[in-house]
């Protein structure tokens, strides 16, 4: 049966729609940016178990103490406890207490988008940091860092699946640190 010219590829057209490039994936320099072989000293620990894959293990925020109109510099640490099919984001609502500011959403990709979650290996430890800039102006003594992993495709978090031993509120969003904010 011969095919209406329209509908015909040429030989040409095949060659090139075969030449696909590969997903691309972490580099060794890359893997060893985002990883670190022993967790330094944390000033929060965490151990919040999100699906039986990841355990955040805690976290550090320097300066400890924020100044409105100033940032801090977050640092996550996610032990991996088994393979993860989805890409995640991290997640991060910043939020005072008694509810009067507006939410901020620090939401990013992991390790400065240099290691995505599906390429995460069972025994690793992943390094994740990120700015939190308090507003001038800002009148609570404290803010909420709530977090977790959120894949967007689905809209759908991570399960905190051990949610009697971390403080969070029941929609999979871990209390990570209550920062002081003074001048």
């Amino acid at each position: 049966m011969r095919v209406p010219l329209p509908f015909r590829l040429s030989p040409l057209f095949l060659l090139c729609a075969c030449i696909v490039e590969a997903p691309g994936g972490a580099t060794e320099n890359e893997r060893r940016q985002a990883t670190v072989t022993q967790v330094p000293a944390v000033s929060i620990k965490s151990g919040a178990n999100l699906g039986g894959k990841v355990e955040v293990v805690g976290a550090s925020v320097l300066p400890g103490r924020v100044k409105p109109g100033e940032q801090a510099r977050i640092t996550v640490f996610f032990k991996v406890l088994a393979p993860i099919e989805e890409d995640y984001i991290v997640f991060v609502h910043v939020e005072d207490p008694a509810g009067r500011m507006e939410r901020m959403n620090l939401d990013h990709k992991p390790a400065s988008g240099l290691y995505a979650t599906t390429q995460w290996k069972p025994g690793e430890t992943v390094k994740d940091e990120f700015s939190l800039f308090l507003p001038p102006g800002l009148a609570s003594p404290q803010v909420n860092v709530w977090m977790g992993l959120w894949e967007p495709r689905g809209d759908k978090r991570m399960q905190l699946t051990n949610p009697e031993a971390v403080r969070n509120d029941g929609q999979s969003r871990i209390l990570l640190a209550q920062i002081p904010v003074g001048s």
